[in-house]
């Protein structure tokens, strides 16, 4: 079964895709999370700027770095949180992690842990209610959304606005990337997040994955219920956390083959490789990931349109 968003003739369109000069510059609305994650995607947009793509990001009034310095159209709605509640959220997140040093997904994201995510989640509530924001981007007739997954907020206008969406970042919490691709992931052979296992476990290593999913199956629902009831209230229909992963036309991950464990990927997944604050050294023969975009996004999208 093809993944939700994708044409029945994917196989046709990516080699199409890569003949040269098929590249056409679209309208592109960007819904970024703040902090590191703004730093990696914001060398993409700015290139796909330079490619002569039409980009619109939308960002909440209060954040650390969204929206600087680029000359671009920037949408910003207000909140309801300042700029000090954020830090104090964010220190309580961080004082947690660095303290307990928990092994496996659910102890990480639980507890005081839960506070900075509940707050990032209401920044989707604050966007919707700005109405005269929400009826330009109905308005604008973008061609796809470009999104960090880490907030849900993209995923929730992507559905919104009934348009494909392409996600760039590192993983996804629990296991919603697996689920929402398709992507058989047993957890007799492929270890949960941070729990230090290989692809070789013994049989104790099994049972200890196993238990880490079934946590995460129990825990995460809880951990996203901010952002899945903000999602139903907007779309007014009951929406989990499944259901908005599950449309996500294109998946750019910041990680490498060789770091993850081997395991079953679906054709709209990539590895585009990492992506660091620090900027690095130009290798001989850079790869753009603006330009897979470029050469990817926006022709598949034309491609579905005209089946």
């Amino acid at each position: 079964m093809a993944p939700t968003g994708f044409p029945a003739s994917l196989p046709l369109c990516v080699c199409l895709l890569l003949a040269s000069g098929f590249a056409q510059a679209g309208r592109l609305l960007v819904v970024p999370m703040d902090g590191s994650h703004w730093f990696t995607m914001q060398s993409v947009v700015e290139k796909l700027i330079h490619k002569g793509h039409e980009v619109v990001v939308v960002v909440p009034e209060v954040s650390w770095q969204l929206g600087k310095s680029l000359n671009i159209t920037v949408k910003t709605y207000s909140i309801s949180h300042t700029l000090e509640d954020l830090n104090r959220e964010f220190k309580v997140f961080l004082d947690a992690q660095m303290k307990d040093q928990p092994e496996g997904m659910t102890l990480l994201l639980s507890g005081p842990s839960k506070g900075f995510f509940d707050l990032v989640f209401s920044n989707c509530r604050s966007l919707f209610k700005d109405k005269k924001l929400v009826e330009y981007l109905k308005q604008s007739s973008f061609d796809a959304v470009f999104l960090d997954p880490f907030d849900v907020c993209g995923l929730t206008v992507a559905k919104y606005l009934s348009l494909p969406s392409v996600v760039f970042g590192r993983g996804i919490f629990c296991h919603y990337l697996e689920e929402g691709a398709q992507c058989p992931s047993p957890p007799s052979y492929v270890p949960r997040g941070l729990l230090k296992l290989t692809g070789n476990m013994n049989f104790m290593e099994r049972v200890r994955n196993h238990l880490a999913y079934m946590g995460e199956r129990a825990f995460c629902p809880s951990l996203f219920k901010t952002a899945t009831d903000i999602a139903s209230e907007v779309l007014q229909t009951p929406v989990t956390a499944t259901d908005l992963f599950s449309q996500v036309s294109i998946w750019l991950l910041r990680t490498d083959f060789v770091l993850e464990v081997p395991r079953p990927l679906m054709p709209n997944i990539f590895f585009i490789g990492g992506i660091n604050c620090h900027q690095g050294k130009p290798l001989s023969k850079p790869f753009r990931f603006a330009t897979l975009i470029d050469n990817l996004v926006f022709p598949l999208i034309a491609s579905a349109s005209s089946l």
